[in-house]
C-alpha cells in the first residue's frame, strides 16, 4: 500500500532567505509566517521527513499569493522539485484567478508540467468570491479541462482563532461543492467541519459520490491536533464514510510521523478504513496505483 500525505507545504529556499521581503508583499503570508517560530520547509526537508515517517508520496501545495507573479514563481519550484523526486512529490499549484487569461495560461502550463491539482486555494485571502462569478468559474473550467482536483482551505465557523484561519467560509465551500458535483474537491482541515452537517439529507447528498459523475468531495486531516479531539476520525468516518477522508499532515506545521500514527491509532480495529485514509483514497484522487 502506498502511504500518501495529501497536504504538505514547501517553499523555495529564497523565500526563507528573504522572508522579510515576502512579508511586506503579501498580507496573508505575513499573517501566517511573521513569527520566527513559523517554519518554512524546502522540498529536500520534506523528503527527509517522508523517509522518517515512511510516507511514500506527498502532495506539495502552493501558497495563495495575492500577486500572480508570486504564484508563478512558487509553481516553478513545485514543478521542478516534483520532477526531481522520482514521483515522490505530487504538485498542486496555485494561481490568482483575478489575473484572468494569465491565470488560465498558468494553469495550463502547470498541468503540462505535471500538476495534479490546484491548491491550497484561499479565495477570500486572494480577494475573489467562490459563490459564483468569473474567478470561481475559471477554477471549475480549468479543473474540468485538465482533470485537476481543487483543494481549498476551509475555515471553521466557530472555535478559536489562529493565524491563517480565514480563507474560505464553510458556507461558501458548501455552495461550491453543491453546484459543481462533477469536480474532485478537497476541503482541507476536515472541510471546516462540513461532514458534521451530514445528518442533514441535502449535505449528505452533496458529500456523496454519485455513480453518474466522476467527482467527489474529500476532506483531509491537516492540522487535526490544533483543531479537534481524537474522536474526529471515527465520527467523520461514521457520517460520510472513510472513503472521503485523506491523510494530510500540514507539514511542517505538524509532524508527518505524528499525524500518520494518529490515523493508525484511530483506525487500529478497521484495517480497510485505515488503508483508505492512509493512501487508497489519495491514489484514487490522483489516478495512481495503490501498490508501491
Amino acid at each position: 500500500m502506498l502511504v500518501v500525505d495529501a497536504h504538505t507545504h514547501v517553499f523555495p529556499p529564497h523565500v526563507q532567505e528573504r522572508r522579510e521581503e515576502y512579508l511586506r508583499r503579501d498580507a496573508t503570508f505575513a499573517e501566517m509566517y511573521a513569527s520566527p517560530k513559523a517554519r518554512l520547509a524546502t522540498a529536500e526537508e520534506l523528503l527527509a521527513s517522508m523517509g522518517e515517517a515512511e510516507v511514500d508520496v506527498s502532495v506539495v501545495l502552493g501558497f495563495a499569493w495575492a500577486e500572480h507573479e508570486l504564484c508563478r514563481e512558487h509553481n516553478d519550484y513545485l514543478l521542478e522539485a516534483a520532477a526531481r523526486s522520482g514521483g515522490r512529490l505530487v504538485p498542486f499549484c496555485t494561481v490568482q484567478p483575478r489575473a484572468g487569461d494569465d491565470a488560465r495560461r498558468e494553469i495550463e502550463r502547470c498541468a503540462r508540467g505535471g500538476a495534479r491539482g490546484l491548491g491550497e486555494l484561499r479565495p477570500e485571502s486572494q480577494g475573489y468570491p467562490l459563490d459564483g462569478g468569473e474567478a470561481a468559474e475559471l477554477l471549475a473550467e480549468a479543473a474540468r479541462r485538465h482533470g485537476l482536483a481543487l483543494l481549498f482551505h476551509v475555515s471553521e465557523p466557530v472555535g478559536h482563532t489562529y493565524a491563517g484561519k480565514g480563507g474560505l467560509s464553510l458556507e461558501s465551500f458548501y455552495r461550491f461543492v453543491s453546484s459543481h458535483r462533477d469536480l474532485n474537491v478537497v476541503g482541507a482541515h476536515w472541510g471546516g467541519g462540513l461532514p458534521f452537517y451530514a445528518l442533514m439529507p441535502e449535505v449528505k447528498e452533496a458529500l456523496a459520490k454519485r455513480p453518474d459523475l466522476s467527482g467527489q468531495v474529500y476532506v483531509d486531516t491537516a492540522a487535526t491536533p490544533f483543531l479537534y479531539g481524537p474522536a474526529v476520525y471515527g465520527q467523520v468516518a461514521g457520517l460520510v464514510g472513510a472513503e472521503g477522508i485523506l491523510f494530510g499532515s500540514d507539514y511542517p506545521l505538524i509532524s508527518q510521523r505524528c499525524q500518520r500514527e494518529s490515523i493508525e491509532q484511530a483506525f487500529r480495529l478497521d484495517d480497510a478504513a485505515r488503508r483508505l485514509v492512509l493512501g487508497e483514497n489519495a491514489c484514487r484522487l490522483l489516478g495512481m496505483t495503490h501498490d508501491p
